[in-house]
């Protein structure tokens, strides 16, 4: 099983990871250096080469490298872009409850759950693991890489990330769209991703276009820079720990970024739905023989800390 996830997390970071993460930074350069007319609009190839180029520079420092980076981009591109979100959702409360009411009604309504219940939910799957990776297995591999003498203590860190990332922020983009610009005719249209999102808020706030954009590639790179710490990882298990073979993985890999800067979003969206299957697989099948394991450990340090063990161990 370890090897089947190495092998199709290596594969697997080349959608998720990367080719969808750069296509939508180059879609949004395009957004705001003039769309169609942007010099960059048939140049996709010149931008991907250039943000393969410095995801390049960062992940030759390995996990350290890495962890410098996003250290200090996640926490300002999460603050900046929940405040950025609020005073819009502020500005238009007046459509919240709306907004509420059409996500529950269209959710519910006995159309939607006897003709498309099944798509809908697969389709929410899908997006779901894009949004926060649970049940992927993949932010696993970078949580493994911190020290600690109570390892459960990680497995609370690991909740919070989804919380964070679907419950707060995609509720928050969510609203942004929904009291802005949303129409049902826009998924015919083919608006769709980050442009909508950039749509929202420039609708209500004009200069957030720029700061916006600026942060949505700053989400991208960031994530291009875990995602190839986990293809690395699959990487050396399957071929072995070698300076060689680091290096050839990561050449390998930002060739990618340049290549998701070439297609459509639809193309890679369906590449990428395609390999987080088969990644989910053996994580989520090792989730279920594991689990007994899991409850142990966890009530061993639940009783720990509750008789006081824990935290003697720390003033020791």
């Amino acid at each position: 099983m370890g090897l089947f996830y190495a092998m199709a997390i290596v594969v697997g970071c080349l959608g998720i990871g990367n080719m969808f993460q750069s296509n939508q930074a180059f879609q949004q350069f395009i957004f705001i250096t003039g769309g169609d007319a942007s010099f960059f609009s048939d140049k996709g190839w010149l931008f991907g080469s250039i943000l393969a180029g410095i995801v390049g520079l960062v992940i030759i420092g390995g996990i350290q490298g890495i962890a410098r980076v996003t250290s200090k981009l996640v926490p300002f591109m999460t603050v900046t872009y929940v405040i950025g979100a609020l005073l819009v959702v502020l500005i238009n409360v007046d459509k919240v409850p709306w907004a509420i009411s059409a996500i529950l009604s269209e959710a519910f309504n006995p159309s939607a759950m006897s003709g498309g219940m099944l798509g809908i939910m697969i389709l929410g799957f899908q997006r779901a693991a894009f949004s926060n990776e649970a049940g992927i297995g993949s932010a696993a591999i970078a949580h493994a890489t911190v020290k600690t003498q109570e390892p459960v203590t990680e497995g609370y860190v690991g909740l919070m990330e989804p919380f964070i990332d679907t419950v707060v922020i995609c509720t928050l983009t969510a609203l942004v769209i929904l009291t802005t610009v949303y129409e049902p005719s826009m998924a015919s249209e083919g608006i769709q991703g980050i442009a909508l999102t950039s749509q929202a808020f420039s609708s209500t706030l004009s200069w957030s276009v720029l700061p916006l954009s600026f942060i949505a590639i700053l989400f991208a790179f960031s994530t291009i820079l875990s995602w190839s710490y986990y293809g690395l990882k699959g990487w050396t298990y399957i071929i072995g720990e070698s300076v060689w073979a680091e290096n050839i993985f990561k050449v390998f890999f930002c060739i990618f970024i340049a290549l998701g800067c070439m297609i459509n979003l639809s193309a890679v969206l369906d590449f990428s739905d395609a390999l987080i299957f088969i990644v989910a697989l053996p994580n989520i099948l090792g989730l279920y023989i594991l689990a007994p394991v899991i409850k142990n450990e966890l009530a061993s340090y639940q009783k720990r800390l509750k008789s006081g063990e824990i935290q003697n161990y720390r003033e020791l």
